[in-house]
């Protein structure tokens, strides 16, 4: 039995992925409030332009948004929006352009992927200087934007600094810079900052949804220029257009109301931290990241594996090094992670200490 199956099959909670939680229930409720009547399809409803209007005062004036369906469309679509066939994309070796989208980038836009081999999921400037060669050479896949992912996908956040020194390396060779952020509002919660201060940066965001408690919505977040005229056009040609766009407006709209966004990153990146507390107790254990979003990567004796898995479903990131990812997500809890350390503990031979709270 795969993987999959198991997870399927199996009756406890995860601690495999955020997508593997349902929906938040205020969205979810919210739903309904917007199901009444006939509105106005693509776009042309109170919620999206609402949001619209939203999304400027969150992110920044020259923000536009645009609603799709999933993340890999969100971030094809942003990085089309840039760059042609010609071009190269300078990323991270892990992060999910490269690992996690089936080589759709490749597929539709037809431009090259540079990568950048990390230790934590982070480039340096100096990095993507080195990739600067052979500018002009009708050879070579010309570099024209870099793609980060904040937070990364081992977990990891760029600070402020850090941002601000890629983005001045990007102005200096006229590059674009793309943030994939899948789980932005982690990143934002961590920095103690707001999403304008985070954004600003960027000249465009795949801004996560379903990951957070939405249902099946994402945004892409592209700074007003020329070529922005064209990304609704883009959108349809590649069947990304939603028709009732109120029912995935409406959800962003919760989201961001009332601070609901605050308060779920900020439960599942506390959750994490305790975890990461709790997992360092137990010696044969190693925790070998940084815990900086709602992700913590450890390692663990690979005969502890199938037995972990028995008590709560999680997935195995490295299998060489046995080098496990457990994440929270907004309705995970306190026996969730108990479910997976009492079982650690039972197979260590040391006693865990079932106070740590922080």
């Amino acid at each position: 039995m795969t993987d999959l199956n198991k997870a399927i099959n199996h009756p406890s909670r995860s601690l495999a992925s955020d997508n593997h939680s349902g929906v938040h229930p205020e969205i979810l409720s919210s739903l309904i409030d917007v199901n009444e009547n006939h509105v106005h399809s693509y776009e042309g409803d109170p919620q999206t332009q609402e949001l619209k209007k939203l999304v400027k005062t969150l992110f920044g004036e020259k923000f536009e948004s645009f609603l799709v369906f999933n993340g890999t469309a969100a971030n094809v679509l942003a990085l089309q929006n840039f760059v042609k066939p010609w071009n190269s994309v300078i990323c991270s070796d892990e992060s999910h352009l490269n690992i996690d989208e089936c080589g759709a980038p490749e597929k539709f836009i037809g431009c090259k992927l540079s990568l950048i081999k990390t230790k934590d999921g982070k480039i340096k400037p100096e990095d993507i200087e080195n990739k600067l060669i052979r500018g002009g050479d009708q050879h070579f896949s010309q570099p024209k934007m870099v793609s980060i992912t904040q937070p990364t996908e081992l977990g990891t956040v760029y600070s402020l600094n850090e941002l601000e020194e890629i983005s001045k390396v990007c102005h200096k060779h006229n590059l674009f810079l793309h943030i994939d952020g899948a789980r932005f509002s982690n990143a934002v919660t961590y920095l103690k900052s707001d999403f304008k201060t985070v954004a600003q940066y960027a000249d465009c965001i795949s801004f996560g949804g379903t990951k957070n408690g939405l249902m099946g919505c994402e945004m892409v977040l592209i700074k007003h220029s020329e070529s922005t005229k064209d990304f609704k056009f883009e959108r349809k040609q590649s069947m990304q257009l939603p028709s009732k766009t109120r029912f995935m407006a409406q959800q962003f709209l919760t989201y961001f109301k009332d601070d609901l966004w605050k308060e779920i990153s900020e439960h599942s990146t506390h959750l994490a931290k305790v975890l990461e507390a709790r997992l360092k107790s137990i010696p044969e254990i190693k925790v070998l990241l940084p815990v900086q979003s709602n992700a913590v990567f450890c390692e663990i004796p690979k005969t502890w594996i199938k037995e972990l898995k028995q008590e709560i479903f999680f997935y195995v990131w490295e299998e060489k090094r046995s080098v496990v990812r457990l994440m929270t997500s907004f309705d995970s809890t306190f026996d969730d992670l108990d479910l997976f350390i009492n079982r650690a503990s039972l197979l260590s031979n040391h006693k865990f200490k079932s106070d740590v709270e922080l």
